[in-house]
């Protein structure tokens, strides 16, 4: 076997054990894991915005990011119901580059998977612990999911995941909504039959333990555009495409019918600047369609300090070395616009 096998890790457990969450932050985590529940449910009109950066690279520039999201969210919170990105995890079409903080603490050093896991869980507890808010992470590894089980309020599955088994299977055991992204080929069935596998009950094992799960009520979909066989984007965020997936639902019989629209990746062809007017647009297709309205739970926006992207030894403080972000001035401003327009 051509693998070197370079020490064994720690059991999620032993990770809790040794950086514990305190009651305040259990506290916390089931009053928005309620909140968010009933989103879904249809029992609250807040609007979902997944929001915060392509992927979490630095401590100080991410949780800098979210205090300020705090301070927009006290103004908000009466119409939108923010969950802040901090993805751990990159996935990377051709397996190469930075894979994210869990394979790289720090971006311009080796992979150190053991820091790697411990810096992804003390960076989710300081996001908790400093602002109250519980974030959205991707479940890019299901067997790592455990690791953060008493953080996350939100996990999506990618495009390039979604039809994985074990990621159908994890999913359904989990407490909270889960997103199944459209993959790649923009295969709406795809998607649909991965939100009905992570809403049914399933045997099956997980981490060397034979498991049985109840089925997850809050698998849903998550919409982020195509790429054709030419390496060409298109978009699925618009009003047809939304109505479209209305008609799907109805015949599908699934629990908790909802969408949050991607408005970055194919959906923009990465140009990051576009989400401002694609958000905009989808909330258009809102007012003009009570079906839309409730089936759109929400918005996925990728945003952080500064406007776009650069290599990971950039050095510009809060700008994205993975896909490019709209900066934080145009991110308050649109979610005040936002909330005019609900």
């Amino acid at each position: 076997m051509n693998m070197e096998f370079v020490r064994k890790m720690p059991v999620p457990q032993e990770i809790k054990e040794q950086y514990p969450v305190t009651d305040e932050m259990k506290k916390l985590k089931a009053e928005r894991d309620s909140e968010i529940q009933s989103i879904f449910e249809g029992k609250s009109d807040k609007f979902i915005l997944v929001i915060g950066p392509c992927s979490a690279d630095k401590d100080d520039s991410v949780i800098d990011y979210i205090h300020r999201l705090k301070k927009v969210y006290e103004r908000v919170s009466d119409k939108i119901f923010i969950i802040p990105r901090i993805y751990t995890n990159k996935p990377r079409t051709t397996g190469d580059g930075y894979k994210g903080m869990l394979h790289q603490p720090d971006p311009n050093k080796d992979a150190d998977m053991l820091n790697g896991l411990i810096a992804i869980r003390k960076l989710h507890m300081r996001a908790l612990s400093e602002t109250g808010f519980t974030c959205a992470d991707e479940m890019l590894y299901p067997e790592n999911h455990r690791y953060l089980s008493d953080l996350l309020s939100y996990v999506a599955v990618g495009a390039r995941s979604v039809e994985n088994q074990q990621h159908r299977l994890t999913g359904s055991g989990l407490g909270i909504p889960v997103g199944m992204k459209n993959p790649t080929s923009g295969d709406i069935s795809v998607m649909m039959n991965s939100i009905t596998a992570a809403q049914h009950k399933h045997t099956f094992i997980y981490r060397g333990w034979e498991v049985k799960t109840d089925g997850n009520p809050y698998a849903h979909a998550i919409l982020r555009g195509s790429v054709n066989k030419h390496g060409q984007s298109n978009a699925n965020y618009h009003y047809e495409d939304l109505i479209r997936l209305c008609e799907i639902y109805d015949k599908c019989e699934l629990e908790n019918p909802a969408v949050i629209v991607d408005t970055n990746h194919a959906n923009s062809g990465k140009q990051c600047l576009e989400q401002v007017r694609i958000a905009k647009e989808i909330l258009h297709s809102c007012r003009h369609s009570e079906d839309v309205r409730k089936l759109v739970k929400g918005l996925m926006i990728e945003s952080y300090i500064e406007d776009g992207s650069q290599k990971p030894d950039g050095g510009v403080y809060g700008k994205s070395i993975t896909d490019p972000c709209l900066g934080w001035e145009k991110t308050e401003r649109l979610i005040y616009d936002i909330a005019e327009l609900l």
